[in-house]
């Protein structure tokens, strides 16, 4: 298969959106055509041949527009390759041991026959909006607990599956 791989996100923070850029850049450099795009800007999926799907978690729920994104373009993800991704434990627990799926999303795992999910941890900074990110990062519990190491090698297992074709 050749052609152009969708990564889309869900982010309110913008940290789920930097680790769906950094899923974008490894792509590329093994030679394949890839848009980064927030889920709620995706109009169609048509002209991708896979698809990458993120979403910030938030009391265990995925964020919503990845979940509209899923819900919206179902019939089209399920005849596609598709990996899933979440980021949001605000610990090192990740990068640590198998993060339990958030209920919502092993459904859209299975419903869409996705290829894989994986959980990466989260970020959350004393410039986060809204109250709670407020209370969370005074509490000591905020700071930036992605691994770039972790994201970027699992971006380069999904270049190297055999159902996009062989790359560079």
């Amino acid at each position: 298969m050749s052609g152009s791989i969708l990564v889309a996100y869900g982010s309110k923070y913008g940290s789920t959106a930097e680790i769906a850029e950094t899923i974008g850049e490894v792509l590329r450099k093994h030679g394949h055509s890839v848009e980064v795009r927030t889920a709620g800007d995706v109009r169609d999926v048509s002209s991708f041949d896979a698809v990458v799907l993120g979403g910030a978690l938030y009391a265990g729920r995925w964020h919503r527009g990845a979940r509209r994104f899923a819900r919206r373009h179902r019939k089209a993800l399920a005849v596609r390759p598709l990996w899933l991704f979440s980021s949001g434990p605000l610990d090192t627990s990740a990068t640590e041991r198998e993060v339990p799926v958030a209920p919502g999303v092993q459904r859209v795992t299975r419903k869409l026959d996705a290829r894989e999910h994986v959980t990466f941890g989260g970020r959350l900074d004393e410039n986060a909006d809204g109250r709670m990110a407020r209370m969370i990062v005074k509490s000591g519990k905020g700071g930036d607990f992605r691994d770039f190491g972790v994201i970027s090698a699992w971006a380069e297992k999904i270049a190297r599956d055999p159902v996009l074709g062989s790359r560079p």
